[in-house]
């Protein structure tokens, strides 16, 4: 990963906001498999299907094995319930009535990076896994809706640290977001939680996502053996939602979008979902 932040140009960005409509795009497709009795194998399976023959790109996370780790042996990470991230598909996991799922995927098309993810309630959610994903997918657009010029990227910590404390729900600490484009994992590291560090400012051009993990119960994690999969300690619930955000001269856009993203939250002013049943101009 390279430690200086890519400012991308114009060019960069339109085959960014390409790449990143098509990864929301394998999502969409997925989302009707979602449900009770489909093993997390037929989903990757499914998906790695979808971006080979329709979207025309390439899965990233398919034997992916950075720092010298054991190559990641899916398409896509699929993360059921106390499973933080990089849960691996296979066919003895069965997704159950109530489970939440996070389905995390990553394309390239040979030169830039798509990735995002979102949360699937399966069958009939518990109180407890709704209320988490809901709370989750509010925390990763109240840290989007800082992005502008003259802010920092630890404004993005403050304000989901500030959304998350008075619910009692605590945020992974281990993981945090990432500059994405020509690069897979590219500089900066996007925190989730307030560093003490001084953080980048904010420039138009910059692309990265925002992708918190957060608990329901405390913070600290475990690695299984696998060399992948990362779960809560205390075997609580955990969810993440992903979205790829670029900085632009007066604030921000969102580059992983297509015609099954779910819309932003009411209160959120910095951004509209664009409006994909409208006729091409």
């Amino acid at each position: 990963m390279s430690e200086k932040i890519a400012i991308n140009s114009a060019e960069d960005i339109a085959r960014m906001r390409e790449i990143g409509r098509k990864a929301s795009e394998l999502l969409d497709f997925i989302t009707p498999y979602v449900k009770p009795g489909v093993t997390t194998k037929r989903l990757d399976d499914l998906m790695l299907e979808y971006t080979y023959d329709v979207l025309h790109c390439k899965s990233a996370c398919l034997h992916y094995a950075p720092y010298g780790m054991t190559p990641y042996p899916a398409a896509t990470c699929i993360s059921v319930n106390h499973v933080i991230c990089h849960g691996i598909p296979s066919e003895k996991k069965k997704l159950k009535d109530g489970d939440i799922v996070n389905i995390d995927i990553t394309i390239t098309d040979g030169e830039y990076f798509g990735d995002n993810s979102r949360m699937f309630m399966i069958g009939k959610p518990s109180i407890a896994g709704k209320r988490l994903s809901e709370a989750t997918y509010e925390a990763m657009w109240k840290g989007i809706e800082v992005v502008k010029p003259g802010n920092c990227f630890n404004d993005i910590g403050i304000a989901i640290r500030n959304y998350c404390d008075p619910l009692g729900l605590a945020i992974v600490r281990e993981y945090g977001g990432h500059g994405i484009g020509r690069e897979f994992h590219g500089a900066p590291h996007v925190s989730h939680y307030p560093l003490t560090t001084p953080t980048a400012t904010f420039v138009p051009g910059m692309i990265f996502t925002v992708e918190p993990m957060i608990n329901a119960g405390r913070r600290h994690i475990m690695n299984l053996n696998d060399g992948w999969t990362v779960v809560t300690k205390d075997r609580s619930l955990s969810a993440q939602w992903e979205l790829e955000v670029l900085v632009t001269e007066t604030g921000y856009d969102i580059l992983t979008v297509s015609a099954g993203s779910r819309e932003a939250p009411e209160w959120v002013k910095g951004w509209k979902k664009p409006d994909f049943s409208a006729p091409a101009a």
